[in-house]
Formats: structure tokens, C-alpha cells, sequence
């Protein structure tokens, strides 16, 4: 005769976790960081455990007395079982050094109970009989993801967990400057640098530009910037082949023409630069960079795609070039305002998802070229509306030399010089700091950026 199998679950490893703590309070500190309250089956065992960081958050002592006397507090001694119960616990653990032990016990059987929930909420949406089958496949794969990744469904909670957590993460970065946890991701130029912060994680950062300014030649140097850091980098190439981006960023270490790179025509390079070329090869082959050239694909399966990356490879920052080639919810082109809003908060779920800065490519309209001055601005953005909300950061690339001659500059400007292959990085929003401009220079044959002289800087 059938009959339901009991849920997962541990007691005598829960009960160790308190018994260890009691024995020792320091002991708390090893299970702190991966076990919740909410991982314990037993429910007296969870109003332990939650006492225990209450105890914590107040720096107190955690012992039976301070145990017992915070318990009385929250009117749940009783259902605990008392005092006999606290000092059963205490007599249960032998020492305890194996507490992490115990911990990961109790984490993993409360994983599993999370697996049976999460599928029997999968199979609830396979019989809804909804005719939308990416949104499905979205929710189902969410639900999966939170389990993974060990997130639970968003809720309100106090500002006091909110501000614990940030004081964790603080402690985590400074000891691990690369952690998931840690610093934003620099860019490699230094007032670029000090006027984002870098580039934070968790933020749908838009770098945009009319064709042939350089978008893509500089994500590609923040995206090796970072690499060399030791972040993690994925770049989702809707536009060029995994060659092509290959060949650019060998030209941009290497510094050397990508026009003669890309066509093969090595005869003409001198002995260091074919020397250069080799060296490129070996430390770029060496970066956890990692490129998806499908030239047609949805937000869904580039999500699905990023999130599995991110689970083999911790990935730390991702490029997605660019957006107005992916493709859209019902891929038949008669809302395209409508299918970029829902692209736009996808990649920006995305970031707050995998808790990395998003570095997402886009075009500007033609407005640009109708103007007398040409400098871009928010509403220039192609189906601009839903970008400029969503996105956290958006950058604009602007050259003076692309919509001047020399003498029409020497004309216009007589006293300044002119600003051959300078580009203006502007930020045009940021929701987290200061708006302004930053001067790079654009070295088209190398395909790379580098920060300008200072003369060019001022000018």
C-alpha cells in the first residue's frame, strides 16, 4: 500500500547545530553564512536557531542561560520544551569542533525539501495549459534557479537584514576583492573608474553610440580589463562571429593593425610585432572570458545560457552586443517598442538575479545626425523609453573628428586643437551617482581605447 514518504530532514543533526552553538557561541560564526533558520525541519529547533542570531545581531553571549532567558523573551520557551530541552541539547554533542558538519547536514536535506516544493509548483504550471510556452519555461526555470541558488522568493523584510547583509558583504570583499560578494568590476580607466565606482554589480549598465564610434571596440577593453582582474566574463555577440571578437581583442593586446591580422597578412609585420602577436595568444588564452556568437536568440534562452555559466563558472560580468538584435517575445516586429521594454527588464532582472554588472550594447537613432551639435542624448536611444528607465547607467560615445574636417574645427574653434581620434565618454544617467564625461582615445587600426594625454583632456 502506498504511502507518502516523509520530507528530508535530519533531527539529530539540527539538534548538534544547537548543542555546538550552546557549547560554544564562536561556533556560531562557521555555520553563519550558509545556514537559515528556515533550514531547520523541526520547529523548535528553528526558534533555537533564530534566537541564537538574534543574540548575534545584539552581540551578546549565546549560551543556555542567554539562550533560554531570549526564548522567554519571544514567549516560546514552552514550545520548545524548556530549560530540559536546552540542556538536552548541550548533553547530545560531544564538542563542537564539527559543527560546519552538522550545518551542511541540516543545509542539504533543506535543499532537498526545497527540490520536492519546487517541482510540485513545476508540475502545478504544466497542467495550468497556458498557450504562452516561453513564459512557462521562464517561471519554471525561476523557480528551478531560486533552489540552485539558494534565493528565496522576495518579500518584505526589515531594513536591519537588508543593512546585516551589507556589512557581510563589505567584510567579504575586503578579504576577497574578487568574491561574488565584493568590489564592483573596474573598468580600467582610471576617471571612468572614479566616476562610476566601477561597474556594479547588480546594475544594467547601456553603452550606445552610432555605428562605427566604437561600441563594441570598448566593451571589448573592459571586458579584457576585467578578465585580467580575475572576473569571470560572458559575452553574448549577436552581431560578429566568436573569430571576428577574437581577432579584435589580438589586435588590441597585441597592437597591431586588425585589418592585416584579420587577413592573414603576417609577412608584413616586424619580428616584435609577430613577437607581440604570439604573446597576445598566450595570455589571452589564458582568461576566463567566454564568448555565445548565436546570431538568433531570445532574453530567455541568453538567461538560461547566463545562469548556467554563472553556476560552472561564478561569472562576474556579462556583455550582451547588442540589443536591438535580439529577438523579441512574439518575433513578428509589429511592437517593437513593446518587445524592447520586455528585453530591457529581462537583461535588467538578469543582473539583480546573477548579482553581476550587465554591460548591454545599443544603437542610437538617426535623430543624432539631424542635430546641429550631434552629441546623443537619452532620448536618442532606438525605442529609447523603456532603455533610459531600466537601464542603472547609460553611456554615450561621441567623437568631434566623425562630423568635423579639420578646417571646418579650425574654423568653429580657432583656438582649440583638433580632437583627431578623441572620444568622449558621456555619462548621461546614473542612478547611483554623478552624470559627466570622461576623454578616451580611439586607436582605430588596434581597435582598442586609451586614456587621452592631458592635453587633450582639457580641451
Amino acid at each position: 500500500m502506498y504511502q507518502e514518504k516523509l520530507q528530508p530532514h535530519d533531527i539529530e543533526a539540527e539538534e548538534a547545530v544547537i548543542g555546538s552553538i550552546l557549547i560554544d557561541g564562536d561556533a556560531f560564526l562557521k555555520v553563519a553564512p550558509f545556514l537559515k533558520p528556515s533550514d531547520f525541519y523541526r520547529e523548535k529547533n528553528r526558534f533555537c536557531y533564530e534566537a541564537c542570531l538574534a543574540l548575534f545581531r545584539r552581540g551578546e553571549a549565546i549560551n543556555q542561560v542567554t539562550l533560554g532567558h531570549q526564548l522567554t523573551l519571544e514567549d516560546r520557551i514552552d514550545p520548545v520544551g524548556g530549560s530540559a530541552y536546552l540542556s538536552h541539547l548541550v548533553s547530545a554533542v560531544p564538542t563542537p569542533v564539527h559543527i560546519e558538519h552538522y550545518g551542511r547536514i541540516v543545509n542539504r536535506t533543506a535543499i532537498m525539501r526545497n527540490l520536492i516544493d519546487a517541482a510540485a509548483r513545476i508540475s502545478a504550471i504544466g497542467y495550468d495549459g497556458t498557450d504562452d510556452v516561453e513564459a512557462t519555461l521562464n517561471s519554471a526555470e525561476d523557480i528551478l534557479f531560486r533552489v540552485r541558488s539558494g534565493q528565496p522568493t522576495r518579500d518584505f523584510i526589515p531594513i536591519r537584514e537588508v543593512l546585516d547583509q551589507y556589512m557581510q558583504e563589505q567584510a567579504t570583499a575586503i578579504a576577497e576583492p574578487l568574491s561574488r560578494a565584493g568590489a564592483p568590476i573596474m573598468t580600467g580607466f582610471m576617471a571612468l573608474d572614479e566616476l562610476l565606482g566601477g561597474l556594479q554589480r547588480s546594475d544594467m549598465l547601456v553603452l550606445a553610440a552610432r555605428p562605427g564610434l566604437g561600441k563594441s571596440t570598448l566593451a571589448l577593453n573592459l571586458s579584457l580589463s576585467a578578465a585580467k582582474s580575475g572576473a569571470v566574463v560572458g559575452i553574448f555577440s549577436l552581431e560578429m562571429s566568436r573569430e571576428q571578437l577574437a581577432m579584435r581583442m589580438l589586435a588590441s593586446e597585441a597592437q597591431v593593425d586588425s585589418h592585416l591580422l584579420r587577413q592573414g597578412l603576417y609577412h608584413v609585420f616586424s619580428e616584435a610585432q609577430e613577437r607581440r602577436v604570439i604573446d597576445a595568444i598566450g595570455s589571452l588564452s589564458e582568461l576566463p572570458i567566454y564568448i555565445d556568437d548565436t546570431p538568433l536568440q531570445g532574453i530567455v534562452e541568453m538567461r538560461s545560457k547566463a545562469r548556467r555559466l554563472d553556476i560552472e563558472r561564478h561569472l562576474d560580468m556579462l556583455v550582451v552586443d547588442y540589443m536591438q538584435l535580439i529577438q523579441g517575445h512574439n518575433n513578428r516586429g509589429d511592437n517593437r517598442v513593446q518587445e524592447m521594454s520586455e528585453i530591457t527588464r529581462a537583461i535588467k532582472g538578469m543582473a539583480r538575479d546573477l548579482e553581476l554588472p550587465v554591460l548591454a550594447i545599443s544603437q542610437l537613432s538617426r535623430a543624432v545626425e539631424m542635430r546641429t551639435t550631434h552629441r546623443p542624448q537619452l532620448s536618442d536611444l532606438r525605442e529609447s523609453g523603456s532603455i533610459e528607465q531600466d537601464a542603472d547607467v547609460v553611456m554615450f560615445i561621441y567623437r568631434d573628428d566623425v562630423y568635423y574636417t579639420e578646417d571646418e574645427w579650425a574654423s568653429r574653434f580657432p583656438d582649440k586643437p583638433y580632437p583627431k581620434n578623441v572620444a568622449e565618454i558621456i555619462v548621461a544617467k546614473h542612478r547611483h551617482g554623478p552624470i559627466g564625461s570622461v576623454k578616451l582615445l580611439f586607436k582605430d587600426k588596434v581597435v582598442s581605447f586609451e586614456p587621452a594625454p592631458v592635453e587633450q583632456e582639457a580641451f
